[in-house]
């Protein structure tokens, strides 16, 4: 059974009381002029002097954003509204569960893609996270962390550009970023969204890893042709079943969509 949904926030709900005493009571940037729609750039960190430059950067390159610590408080007041992407610093977040828990909640919730700032001798256990759609590595570059930020707002805004795909009792609704398998929900991750769309999109054409990984991850990808077959592995066992099977493995080459 399947019991996911990547959803529709188009009804924005109200952001209620502000975790910060005395302040507005909703989130706003405080370098904008307040208003009730949320920021494109949600960054978790705790706001001290670096996550403060990392806003004023990303700001003066054009990008919305707010910062949230995370907490619990503040956290929960986000779940479920619209996003264009969230930044967090792993190094703070692998001192809090409930931080890397909150954020992984967002981010399947709201279908947000996850950025992540991690430093070197983080990079060998990146591949096993299953929430993290890019990183930079630290201490960052703000031309580098806007340049990519960018990059996953306009795949994002690209997601919607096509029609529904059908592939047998497969359905993706690109206008409301939905996948259903024999009409039940299925919940996947940005990444997982994108590589099944382009495979879905181009049903029979083989793909080479090195091809999937610069057509979804982009050639600037850092990460091994691995993260295609861990991607693939994790499609497949929310796609697939004892009746359905939609991803061929071409021995020796890569992967390719069947021609349904």
């Amino acid at each position: 059974m399947y019991n996911v949904i990547l959803k529709d926030h188009s009804h924005r709900k109200s952001l209620g009381p502000s975790p910060y005493p005395g302040r507005h009571e909703k989130y706003v940037d405080s370098h904008s002029p307040t208003e009730a729609a949320l920021p494109s750039v949600l960054i978790i960190a705790d706001e001290g002097d670096q996550a403060r430059r990392l806003r004023s950067e990303l700001t003066q390159r054009g990008l919305d954003c707010l910062i949230v610590p995370g907490k619990i408080g503040a956290l929960e007041q986000i779940v479920g509204q619209s996003l264009g992407v969230m930044v967090l610093d792993m190094d703070e977040a692998t001192a809090s569960s409930e931080t890397r828990e909150l954020a992984q909640c967002i981010r399947h919730e709201g279908h947000i893609p996850l950025l992540a700032l991690i430093s070197t001798d983080k990079l060998n256990g990146l591949e096993s996270s299953t929430s993290i759609d890019d990183f930079v590595v630290k201490p960052w570059q703000a031309a580098e962390v806007a340049a990519r930020i960018k990059r996953i707002l306009e795949q994002k805004a690209g997601t919607d550009s096509e029609d529904v795909i059908r592939c047998g009792d497969l359905v993706m609704d690109s206008a409301k970023c939905e996948v259903s398998l024999c009409d039940k929900p299925i919940i996947l991750t940005f990444k997982e969204y994108q590589l099944l769309k382009f495979l879905a999109n181009n049903k029979g054409k083989v793909f080479t890893r090195d091809v999937l990984l610069a057509k979804v991850w982009g050639w600037d990808y850092y990460g091994g042709d691995r993260t295609v077959d861990v991607h693939i592995r994790r499609l497949r066992s929310k796609i697939e079943d004892s009746t359905h099977a939609f991803i061929e493995t071409v021995r020796n080459i890569g992967y390719k969509f069947k021609d349904l």
